[in-house]
């Protein structure tokens, strides 16, 4: 091991011993990352403005990192919480950073140690990879923190690259994602566009500045988003900030994107909650009148489809997280279905196994469609499945996705070059492939046009001398319970209505 990495690793642990120290306290994973990034960020612009760098930095002279280093006791906590209200009114992404900020800590001797762990570092002069990486770390560490529902905004890391290497996004394009949530799929493209392209000058400073482009409405995610994709190297502490705090749903902006990557909420119901005349609070169901979605409908995923298709370039390529309810869902979802397979080429289905997401009980899928002009012929000709869901078992503790086991399913993709897909799938010598294609007319015929096309045998339910281990089978279980509780709500919903 390096020593760079030696270096990363050693203080990861660090950070992680003193957070086990806070969560004693009743400190959550959550709010201790919150204070890390008040923290490094004001560490980091400190170290700007010293030499070789010696730049000016937009932080008043009275809230400095100095001023943090420099007390302690119950000066400190009251500095520091003025430092918090105060930061916020700043312009940029310094005050978007701090907007809404609370100190979590409520023991000033903790919060006096933190600040010396982080003052033992110089966090610029560590690699943008390794000072990323320990923050990456710990948002997946706040993700596993299940009580917290931080998981939700986590999209496996495994999986983002194997979308991301699927699209290839080239130099000097716009990528974006409406509901960004930690912002995973902008570091991934980041890294995937500075490994495997030749980036002139203009080339790195479009990348850095202009290329992406998000919304998170949870106003603490969006934070952790914006301290994600600046110690990245995306964007800068004066630098307008790429992520909008607004519901994406509401409008069109009317800007159009090259590439979308997307993992939007598994919620299925967009709601808004308010008080009603006896003061009890109510949540009521909430549907987006656009003109320019096919339908009008209180189901979140459907309308994220919508809006997506919308903000795709006629020459944009898409990839997007959805759940099953998405492929076969009849009523509006048909309609849904059938509009994308006219107005888009969605050729790829990647059906993902349970097991692999924070949240429990979620079968999902990832869909890759490109953008087309309008046309009086349906752009879809076939749709190519692969299924990685039928005798697949993963666990996030035991056997959690890797990016290896994916490499099948990027491989047979044949990015840049479709036309040379063939299918492993035969009728009569591999009955057991898992790539197959479906023609535009057989889909169509299909019950409510469902796009929930599986033709392998489950062996779990042959093959009763090699059962999955007994908490495999538990946990397929649990997560079939769920996945048909959640369908069994939304039958009472729509009753309901």
């Amino acid at each position: 091991m390096s020593k760079e990495n030696t270096n990363a690793s050693s203080i990861v642990s660090k950070v992680w011993a003193f957070c086990q120290t806070l969560r004693d306290d009743g400190v959550g994973y959550g709010d201790y990352l919150e204070q890390l990034t008040y923290l490094l960020f004001l560490k980091m612009a400190d170290e700007y403005t010293k030499p070789p760098h010696n730049r000016t930095m937009p932080i008043p002279s009275e809230f400095a990192w100095e001023t943090l280093t420099n007390k302690s006791g119950s000066e400190l906590e009251s500095h520091y919480n003025i430092m918090l209200r105060e930061l916020a009114k700043e312009k940029g992404i310094l005050g978007q950073i701090f907007v809404k900020s609370q100190n979590k800590i409520q023991d000033p001797a903790k919060l006096y140690k933190l600040i010396a762990l982080i003052n033992a570092e110089s966090w610029i002069l560590m690699g943008v990879k390794d000072k990323g990486d320990i923050y990456e770390g710990i948002l997946e560490k706040n993700a596993e923190d299940t009580k917290s529902g931080a998981g939700q905004y986590f999209t496996p890391r495994p999986l983002i690259k194997a979308m991301v290497e699927c699209l290839q996004p080239e130099p000097m394009k716009t990528i974006a994602d409406p509901a960004c949530g930690t912002g995973g799929f902008f570091l991934a493209a980041y890294d995937w566009i500075v490994e495997n392209r030749n980036l002139d000058k203009e080339a790195a400073k479009f990348l850095k500045y202009e290329t992406f482009f998000g919304n998170e409405i949870v106003a603490s995610t969006r934070r952790l988003a914006l301290m994600n994709l600046f110690l990245h190297n995306i964007g800068d502490i004066d630098s307008d900030n790429f992520i909008s705090p607004n519901d994406s749903l509401i409008t069109d902006s009317g800007t159009r994107f090259d590439y979308i990557l997307a993992n939007p909420p598994f919620g299925k119901k967009s709601s808004m909650t308010f008080t009603n005349a006896d003061g009890e609070q109510e949540k009521e169901d909430l549907t987006y009148n656009r003109q320019d979605f096919w339908v009008t409908t209180s189901n979140k995923q459907l309308n994220f489809v919508q809006h997506i298709r919308t903000m795709l370039k006629t020459t944009g390529q898409a990839a997007v997280v959805l759940p099953d309810n998405v492929l076969f869902e009849g009523g509006v979802g048909e309609t849904v279905r059938k509009k994308l397979l006219e107005t888009t080429d969605l050729h790829t289905i990647l059906r993902l196994p349970t097991g692999i997401f924070y949240a429990n009980g979620v079968k999902a899928n990832v869909l890759f469609f490109d953008g087309k002009p309008s046309s009086k012929e349906p752009w879809t000709k076939e749709v190519w499945v692969y299924d990685y869901r039928t005798n697949v078992h993963h666990t996030l503790k035991k056997n959690p996705l890797k990016l290896s086991d994916l490499k099948d399913f990027i491989d047979l993709y044949k990015s840049g070059n479709r036309a040379k897909r063939k299918e492993t799938y035969n009728a009569e010598t591999n009955p057991e492939g898992r790539w197959r294609k479906f023609g535009y007319d057989e889909i169509i015929a299909r019950d409510k046009t469902s796009l929930d096309i599986t033709w392998l045998k489950d062996k779990s339910l042959a093959d009763l001398d090699n059962l999955p281990d007994p908490d495999e089978l538990a946990l397929d279980i649990v997560e079939n319970i769920e996945a048909g509780l959640e369908s069994f709500r939304a039958i009472i919903t729509s009753l309901k209505n």
